[in-house]
């Protein structure tokens, strides 16, 4: 993406949402991991997978991203590609932001 599809409100609109975004993510994998340790299993059986889990989850951009200018489409992509938000949760943002991200993912 050599041009710039995001204007500087977006990038403001961006870290003020992304707290409450990863928050939300974060109990939704909590409430899995509960799952995860309810199921009728050998208590090790559990434990490793819920080890797993934590480690494959603890890489998505809904626990964690790289704020930066430079990553804000790509985060927005990677939420959105891991269920962390919607397309509707965009519909603040500018139409460039909106179009460029939308090119990406099967909405």
């Amino acid at each position: 993406m050599q041009e710039q599809r995001f204007t500087e409100k977006d990038w403001k609109l961006f870290r003020s949402k992304i707290a409450d975004w990863q928050e939300s993510y974060m109990d939704k994998l909590n409430r899995e991991y509960i799952a995860i340790l309810s199921e009728d299993a050998n208590p090790s059986d559990k434990f490793w997978k819920l080890v797993k889990r934590i480690k494959e989850d603890k890489k998505k951009a809904g626990v964690q991203v790289r704020m930066s200018r430079s990553n804000l489409i790509y985060n927005l992509i990677s939420l959105l590609n891991e269920g962390a938000i919607t397309f509707e949760d965009l519909e603040d943002f500018s139409d460039g932001l909106k179009e460029t991200v939308g090119v990406f993912i099967d909405k």
